[in-house]
């Protein structure tokens, strides 16, 4: 049964999934209509096994630069292409620009110049 999601996202190509029936499997009840998958759910297979493991990882990039053999830039972007395709937006984020760690994302200051502006906080 675990291996039923990707099986149904193979067979269907990545296309747009539209379920239209629904069975509650221990009851006598079913739903009918026309329901969109969660947006989990439409992610590729790939995309889920790698949202997946980085929940496994509790979010570590670095654990999972190890698990896919990957640089941390390649982490970050497949990352951003996920949560792009999930329409999720940032919340209480610092405005772009602003902060050590984005002027040192922007390549601004140096990692040395970055922790020393953190340690004076």
């Amino acid at each position: 049964m675990a291996k039923d999601w990707y099986d149904l996202t193979k067979l269907t190509g990545n296309a747009r999934l539209v379920v239209e029936r629904v069975r509650l499997e221990n009851e006598d009840i079913t739903i009918e209509g026309s329901f969109d998958l969660p947006p989990l759910a439409r992610l590729s297979a790939e995309d889920q096994v790698f949202v997946a493991a980085f929940v496994r990882c509790h979010g570590s990039i670095k654990q999972m630069e190890q698990w896919f053999g990957v640089s941390y830039p390649t982490i970050k972007n497949r990352l951003n292409r996920i949560n792009d395709r999930l329409g999720l937006v940032e919340v209480n984020s610092p405005p772009p620009g602003r902060g050590p760690l984005a002027e040192l994302e922007n390549g601004e200051i140096t990692v040395k110049e970055a922790l020393e502006r953190l340690r004076a906080k």
